[in-house]
């Protein structure tokens, strides 16, 4: 590296440290970011006269913003050296056993999120202080008291700086996530973002719906004369404070080796996302000794583990269906190492989330893998584009069958009852007790018969013959004629669970009594204006109802002859007080509440599942809740079964 090469080096890095730390907007992998770093560092060890000022060596943490009050610590916080490997480890032992060899270490979970130094005095919280540039970090003390694992008092009469890292759990981040894709919102990009995002609100009620939590990892200027990190443990422990998953004592590099292992095997199950092992001399007095760099304590390091977020290129785009016909779009990767593991494809998850991150062919991206999950592509660094870049276009048809595709926005999804990838799965769902009830054909069964190519669709189902199972391991007598004779049973199915079978989507078991009750076996040949006529039909239900039967309208008529499923038998309905009427029922009755449903339909009324402004009569059995107290509040009138069935006499 030239002396040029370095100045750029540092300028590159200091707009991604900004970018990371103070936006909260990685420009880069954390693994890109420390390749660059590593090379800066080389530089200045082989050229200490030509260290550059600003070069992130010489400083911590981020910039202040603007936006919150700024405020000083009262000790300096500092940084954690990196090592990267065994070798590493050794040579940082090494560097202690200097100043001397009587040393042991507590080896401890670094975690992913965003530093924080907590400052109680007299045993009450006054100051919360994000890390800023280590000297200098801003208030958010407001934020702070809305973390439920911060105490806002400790036994403690002095003066206390305790620090720690703000964390969300995998799970909560998701949900934050989901949330905010639903609110048209960008994304965070991985936990640690969110943590530090949600630590640096303006409004704290959006920090406290985040699920933040607090790990305290050390102290700052304090006089609790304790002695040791052990003794700092127990004391945070007893004053409420959160400890860390997993910890370790360790008397040589051996035994921190073994640790970084143990931690490293057990990660993925952690509730929280580390990026690897924080060592520390446990002695106060040796740390003192040790003393600091201008940016490290010389008595801790971050052992870290090997990298789950990589840079790469996507290549290309491929489309995967699904076995319940939703069809996913999958990057083409330029193969990246990811801790041991060679990563060429990842998902895309669906066409919203391509449309809202604009990932585009040709882009530079971040892509994650933690454990066995399958590796998505995070985000498009779109500073490397060049114009080359081609935006993913969205598929019209299937890429298996060449079926034309319902469109549902986010997701596309074939529908042919024929289509390879998904034929398996469809005669799987048509063969269950809410369907066609065909009893003995479970998806090994049904993998077994399409393997061999004994069926290709639901209507070969109804050509199998005795002689198709011959030569079939696992097929006695008993078991091929229980299976035929379940197959024949299905016939004449009633109407709904025919259209429950057939597994279109949005239209589940209630939508499929309803299409029968208006409509029977010729709810396939209806039109659009005819379909929303049914109560609770909305736009979507309809587009995937007609998609289903233009796409399957031959199979849909060669089912209805192997099947002949029985129309549904137009119900007599008999005036009544509750003729018109919207009823709900609750509780526990004595009666099934199907029957009880029957009874109220047969007498006029419209059976719906919550109480609203339009219910008129509320059923209310035993154990009655929410419903009874809403019903109440709302003047709705209350029966007792006994009271109903009197009435309806």
């Amino acid at each position: 590296m030239t002396l040029q090469e370095y100045k750029q080096t540092i300028k590159t890095l200091n707009e991604w440290a900004k970018a990371y730390y103070t936006m909260d907007a990685p420009l880069v992998s954390d693994d890109e970011y420390d390749r660059l770093y590593r090379g800066a560092k080389a530089y200045e060890a082989a050229n200490p006269d030509e260290i550059d000022s600003n070069s992130p060596t010489q400083r911590v943490g981020g910039m202040v913003m603007d936006e919150f009050e700024k405020a000083r610590h009262l000790e300096q916080m500092y940084s954690l050296e990196d090592i990267f490997d065994e070798e590493e480890l050794h040579d940082w032992v090494g560097r202690v056993h200097k100043t001397s060899t009587e040393v042991e270490f507590v080896c401890e979970p670094k975690f992913d999120g965003a530093s924080l130094n907590l400052v109680y005095v007299s045993g009450r919280l006054v100051r919360a202080i994000t890390r800023g540039d280590g000297v200098e970090g801003e208030m958010v003390l407001n934020n702070a008291v809305t973390i439920k694992s911060i105490p806002l008092s400790i036994s403690h009469g002095g003066i206390c700086e305790i620090r720690g890292e703000i964390v969300i759990f995998k799970e909560a981040f998701e949900r934050i996530n989901e949330e905010r894709l639903k609110d048209g919102q960008a994304m965070f990009a991985n936990p640690r973002n969110a943590a530090a995002g949600s630590l640096r609100q303006l409004d704290p009620a959006i920090t406290a719906k985040r699920a933040l939590v607090f790990y305290p990892y050390g102290l700052g200027k304090n006089d609790l004369g304790l002695k040791s990190q052990t003794e700092l443990s127990k004391f945070l422990e007893d004053e409420g404070f959160l400890t860390p998953p997993k910890s370790y004592f360790c008397k040589d590099t051996k035994a921190i080796f073994e640790a970084y292992e143990d931690l490293k095997s057990v990660r993925d199950s952690l509730p929280m996302m580390l990026d690897g092992m924080v060592i520390k001399v446990n002695s106060f007095a040796l740390q003192e000794e040790l003393g600091f760099t201008v940016k490290f304590p010389r008595w801790a390091a971050a052992y870290k583990f090997p990298a789950v977020e990589r840079q790469t290129k996507l290549l290309d785009v491929v489309f995967q269906v699904g076995r319940t016909g939703a069809v996913t779009p999958v990057a083409m990767l330029e193969p990246v190492d990811i801790d041991g593991v060679v990563v060429a494809r990842a998902t895309l998850h669906n066409f919203d989330e391509i449309k809202r991150k604009d990932f585009r062919i040709g882009d530079t991206v971040t892509i994650i893998r933690s454990g066995d999950v399958i590796p998505k592509v995070v985000m498009a660094l779109t500073h490397f584009r060049n114009g080359s870049e081609r935006t993913i276009e969205k598929l019209s048809s299937c890429p298996v069958c060449g079926k034309e595709l319902l469109d549902e926005e986010a997701i596309i999804r074939c529908q042919n009852l024929e289509c390879p990838a998904r034929v398996i799965e469809s005669i799987i769902h048509a063969a269950g007790k809410k369907a066609l009830n065909i009893d003995g054909l479970g998806e090994q069964i049904v993998k077994i018969l399409f393997d061999e190519g004994k069926i290709a669709s639901l209507v070969d189902l109804y050509a199998l013959k005795q002689d198709d199972f011959e030569g079939l391991e696992g097929f006695k007598e008993k078991k091929i004629n229980n299976l035929l004779s379940s197959i024949e049973a299905s016939k004449g199915s009633e109407c709904w669970r025919f259209i429950v079978a057939l597994g279109i989507d949005l239209i589940g078991e209630v939508a499929a009594k309803k299409l029968c009750e208006k409509f029977g076996l010729s709810s396939f040949s209806q039109d659009a204006e005819g379909l929303s006529a049914i109560d609770g039909f909305g736009g979507e239900m309809v587009k995937s109802f007609l998609h289903f039967a233009s796409t399957n309208s031959e199979d849909i008529q060669k089912l209805m002859e192997k099947i002949t499923p029985s129309e549904p038998v137009k119900r007599e309905i008999k005036d009544s007080f509750l003729s018109g009427k919207t009823v709900v029922i609750t509780g526990t009755l004595s009666r099934a509440r199907d029957e009880i449903k029957e009874i109220l339909e047969f007498h006029g009324a419209k059976v719906v599942g919550s109480v609203t402004k339009k219910t008129d009569v509320l059923v209310a059995g035993e154990n009655a809740g929410s419903k009874l107290e809403k019903a109440r509040t709302l003047g709705v009138t209350i029966m007792g079964e006994e009271e109903l069935m009197e009435a309806l006499a």
